[in-house]
């Protein structure tokens, strides 16, 4: 609860706001007027500053509870424009097309590449297998990583085939690809959304999908009584 200490709304009114700006495709206004036709009058501008505060908060508490993933994990990067210029989204996914991580960086070269994979490998282990794209900053990154001891008995693939469940799964963040202002803004509010679409893929996985409720899983995310 201490999560929602000194806010002017209740914290239901405030997980759903999060839930539904972060679960679908809806604008902060749009999120206003849902919550509008309820009867709680919120400012598009407050549901904003929710967003930049929980997303992140979310995001903290989902990584710290990914499991590890030791066979295969599927690395790939994907466009996000931000301010008209364009940006990288780094993601990875494990065997069963569950996300590891996602982080998101001005450019796309072996320093990002290496990054990125020193960054899984501490939280998750070392895959059997890591399945990525030909770009030569990731075979740079990954031959570097090996000259300092890491990822040593990881095979790197780079066959296009199997790199193709990662690519699908870039589509629904492509889909939300908002006008972000700034690297901040558009790191926390993807960190948000990433966390969300995460739980809906474990929850589809484990079959439990019928009566997925966003505002359940961000309650038992922050450990609110249900």
């Amino acid at each position: 609860m201490e999560h929602f200490k000194g806010k002017q709304f209740q914290k239901d009114v405030i997980i759903v706001a999060v839930g539904d700006y972060l679960r679908y495709n809806l604008s902060y206004r749009d999120v206003q007027e849902i919550l509008y036709d309820r009867g709680i009058h919120v400012c598009h501008t407050t549901i904003y500053r929710w967003v930049q505060e929980y997303g992140k908060v979310l995001y903290q508490i989902w990584k710290k509870k990914n499991r590890p993933s030791f066979y295969s994990w599927k690395m790939d990067e994907t466009y996000i424009k931000i301010k008209g210029t364009w940006h990288y989204l780094y993601r990875a996914i494990d065997v069963d097309g569950l996300t590891l991580d996602i982080w998101l960086h001005k450019k796309r070269d072996t320093q990002a590449a290496y990054a990125f994979l020193k960054r899984l490998r501490k939280h998750f282990g070392e895959p059997k297998v890591l399945v990525t794209d030909k770009a030569p900053s990731t075979r740079s990154a990954f031959k570097k990583l090996q000259k300092a001891g890491l990822y040593t008995k990881t095979e790197h693939r780079t066959v296009k085939y199997l790199n193709n469940l990662i690519e699908q799964d870039h589509r629904p963040i492509k889909r939300r690809n908002k006008f972000y202002r700034s690297l901040r803004t558009a790191a926390t509010t993807i960190k948000g959304m990433e966390t969300i679409r995460g739980i809906y893929k474990k929850s589809r996985k484990e079959c439990t999908l019928f009566g997925f409720s966003v505002c359940t899983e961000i309650k038992v995310l922050l450990g609110i009584p249900t």
